[in-house]
């Protein structure tokens, strides 16, 4: 028996099939490691790599068929355009490869005078991406290389309104548009409106979102066109969640669903969006997102409908809302005077039409699109960017916030777990830290691209407490003990007990030594029974000079000392191979 669902041009028995013996061909070793089916007709799984637990997608569905499929074909998507990769350094040995995303990749010098090389990107996108004339070139290296002197790694993309090629360098993908934009199915048309579907999707979300606006809601004759759908929504209500159902397609332009979930223990709501050209395609996928990864018990994570609207439409809400859809939402869009008629839309047709369909729209809008194809692991994918439309974060983020700011301290961080340096060294790249304007927040495994195994000084490593521990190997305690109360009223909550406790034990002893009246071998006894022998060995070590940054392992480039990253790097010469091998 074959099943076949709207908007998928292939039965779903043929697409797992499918996908899931070209994994296991590319040596991928899949498991499905979680189901749920919270209300009828919404099914959601996660599936993840045995040999890679980083690697995983998660899929949703009005069956569990349509479900695995959706994993599968997203699994393909991430695997297809290298995200899985995208926030880690892959090593000096890929950087130096023959090449480090794709064979078509190219790589520009960086000019002496840091001007952008001829070649990189064309008018529209030098002016979208560096509007005051403030980038240079050195700002646009790729994360995963690393590569200075082999310089800025470009991909083609075609630009669809005049099917020219325009190289567009990785760093500033990997930066603005991170997962939005990417599809893979089983035909080029297919993957192309669903990928074209998504940024319409996350467009008008944050357009409704960020202005405000009131919607439509769908009238129940409507609803009753879809049963499988609407049996889901009032399996929900029964259970205590009022549904609001509003067209988003802002009076007809775009084919956009909205579905909010009202959660009155908490006074809280989810937003959940989805689009396709077909009606009941983006319905039931709005419907089926809000449930994705969850049960009825986790609908208790969001925030409550604010009036405050400046907050509603800060970038950092908006953000929030692509991370996890647990940002503010308006109240006014729930106001019964709605902004826009509803709209009963249909641009569907074939998945070709689809496709053409929505490309006109952004034709009318005047918005470029640019298309990247991938088809070396023997399933379609692309790449879609719509600058200005298809951004989750601003290109100003390039400037600020870019993902390869901390590179070039990587190996001098890595180096410094059983380091010996002059007390001065420390102290000047603690003020380095302060100089370039790190976040304190910030992950250091982030900061560097590295994957750090969980459990680890590494994987919990946060600046401030980085600046804590510089500041002890330097002798400096007064400002070892600022750093060390940051750390634990930022971070404490995150470490392990054994480290919560060090730095318990720290905070404490820092105090005692800086007390001029008191002398320290007096208290040992009483430390030793509230902290243990061992901590207060280490705490005192460290402020005494003899240790130095606990629990953090030296490593250097070639990160051997990182078990979760070596495993990254195992699955992405799997995918090296299949590039070399179709040479696209």
């Amino acid at each position: 028996m074959q099943t076949f669902i709207p908007g998928k041009d292939a039965a779903l028995e043929d697409s797992i099939d499918r996908f899931q013996n070209k994994l296991q061909a590319l040596g991928f070793n899949i498991e499905e490691a979680s189901w749920l089916n919270p209300v009828p007709n919404v099914w959601s799984v996660h599936i993840r790599d045995k040999d890679c637990p980083l690697c995983f997608t998660n899929g949703k569905g009005a069956t569990k068929k349509a479900a695995l499929a959706s994993a599968l074909g997203e699994y393909f998507e991430r695997l297809s355009t290298n995200y899985f990769f995208a926030d880690f350094f892959l090593g000096n040995e890929v950087a130096n490869s023959p090449f480090v995303h794709y064979p078509n990749e190219k790589w520009f010098s960086v000019p002496e005078d840091g001007k952008f090389p001829e070649g990189l990107l064309d008018e529209f996108t030098r002016n979208y991406y560096d509007p005051e004339k403030e980038l240079t070139a050195d700002m646009l290296i790729d994360l995963q290389s690393g590569n200075d002197e082999r310089g800025i790694c470009a991909l083609p993309f075609v630009r669809q309104d005049n099917q020219q090629t325009v190289y567009i360098p990785m760093n500033i993908i990997g930066n603005l548009y991170v997962s939005n934009g990417m599809s893979a199915g089983n035909t080029v048309t297919e993957a192309r409106t669903q990928a074209l579907s998504e940024v319409f999707e996350r467009y008008v979300k944050n357009k409704i979102i960020r202005e405000a606006i009131s919607l439509p809601a769908i009238p129940a004759s409507v609803i009753e066109r879809f049963p499988a759908i609407k049996e889901s929504i009032h399996t929900l209500e029964t259970e205590g969640f009022p549904i609001f159902c509003y067209d988003a397609s802002l009076g007809g332009q775009f084919p956009v669903i909205c579905v909010v979930l009202f959660n009155p223990q908490n006074s809280t709501c989810f937003a959940s969006f989805g689009a396709h050209p077909q009606f009941e395609v983006a319905f039931e996928r709005t419907v089926t997102e809000l449930l994705q990864g969850r049960g009825l018990k986790d609908l208790d994570v969001f925030a409550p409908p604010s009036f405050n609207n400046d907050d509603v439409a800060d970038q950092h809400n908006l953000e929030t809302h692509f991370i996890d859809s647990s940002g503010l939402i308006s109240w006014d869009l729930f106001k019964d005077d709605a902004d826009y008629e509803f709209a009963d839309w249909d641009f569907s047709g074939t998945t070709e039409q689809e496709f053409h369909g929505l490309l006109a729209i952004f034709d009318e809008m005047k918005q470029p699109v640019y298309i990247a194809d991938y088809e070396h692991l023997g399933v379609y994918a692309c790449r879609i960017l719509v600058p200005g439309m298809s951004d989750i974060y601003p290109a100003e983020d390039l400037l600020y916030a870019n993902n390869n700011m901390g590179s070039h301290l990587r190996d001098t961080i890595l180096s410094l777990p059983g380091s010996a340096w002059e007390q001065e060294d420390y102290l000047a790249l603690f003020d380095q830290l302060d100089e370039e304007g790190f976040d304190d927040q910030t992950r250091v495994r982030e900061l560097l691209g590295i994957a750090a195994d969980k459990g680890t000084g590494w994987h919990t490593l946060r600046i401030g407490e980085l600046k804590c521990l510089l500041a002890l190997a330097a002798g400096e305690l007064e400002l070892a003990q600022e750093w060390a109360g940051w750390t634990l009223d930022f971070n404490s909550s995150v470490f392990t007990e054994e480290r919560a406790l060090f730095f318990r034990c720290l905070n404490a002893s820092i105090e005692l030594f800086l007390s001029e009246d008191r002398d320290a071998e007096q208290y040992r006894i009483a430390f030793n029974h509230m902290f243990g022998e061992e901590t207060v060995r280490q705490a005192w070590g460290h402020i005494e000079g003899s240790e130095r940054f606990l629990g953090l392992q030296a490593a250097d480039s070639t990160l051997q000392t990182f078990k979760n990253h070596q495993k990254l790097l195992q699955a992405y010469a799997k995918l090296q191979k299949a590039k070399d091998i179709f040479n696209i």
